[in-house]
Formats: C-alpha cells, sequence, structure tokens
C-alpha cells in the first residue's frame, strides 16, 4: 500500500530530525508549511524552549500585499530579526521534511538576508 503524501512527509521530517537538533548555541529553525500559511520558529532542543517565532498570520505580515511566496520571505525575515534580538546568529535549518524549494526556500533566503548564518 502506497503511504500518503502526508505519512511520507512525516517519516521524511523524522528521518532530518535524527540529524538535526538545536543547542543553545546553534538552536533549530523550523519550519511548517500549511496550505494557505507558513510558520516558523527557533527552537532549543536541549531545554525545550522556544527563542523566537513567526508566521504569515501575524498582523504585519498578514496585512501585507503578495503571493505565498514573497509573504515566505517576511516570515523568515521577521523570524530572523526575532532570533538576533534573543542572541542568536547561527541556525540549523530544520525544513520539517517538506522539500528546499518554493516557500520553503523563500523562508529561508528572507532569513538569511536579514542576518541568519545557516
Amino acid at each position: 500500500m502506497a503511504l500518503t503524501k502526508n505519512e511520507r512527509r512525516l517519516r521524511i521530517k523524522n528521518r532530518i530530525r535524527k540529524v538535526v537538533s538545536g543547542t543553545e548555541a546553534r538552536p533549530r529553525l523550523a519550519v511548517f508549511r500549511s496550505n494557505k500559511e507558513i510558520y516558523a520558529q527557533v527552537v532549543d532542543d536541549v531545554t525545550g524552549k522556544t527563542i523566537a517565532a513567526a508566521s504569515s498570520r501575524d498582523k504585519d505580515i498578514a496585512t501585507s500585499k503578495g503571493n505565498k511566496t514573497e509573504i515566505a520571505a517576511l516570515v523568515g525575515k521577521a523570524v530572523a530579526e526575532k532570533a538576533i534580538k534573543a542572541g542568536v546568529e547561527t541556525i540549523s535549518f530544520d525544513r520539517g521534511g517538506y522539500l528546499y524549494h518554493g516557500r520553503v526556500k523563500s523562508l529561508a533566503e528572507g532569513a538569511r538576508e536579514a542576518g541568519l548564518k545557516f
């Protein structure tokens, strides 16, 4: 029996999470993409704390015009600014089982433009 799209993504996600984990010095930038929205969190997996988070549902981003890829870049910039304000400069990127393409790539490039290193 074939896997559904979501089951396949969750298998890939688990495979990635075996390797990628966030520490205090280098937290993990986790991405979740739904059909309408995109969410990003900077997470310290050792303590289990979220350092910074942004999404396309935030007030300043939700009111902006553009397609989903452009909004994903704004989310990347917003999460990077919050992370830098919290004292984080380098992160490890967790694409959450999604292909590094389209909105996920746009979010990563937006975070890089705002000053995060990964």
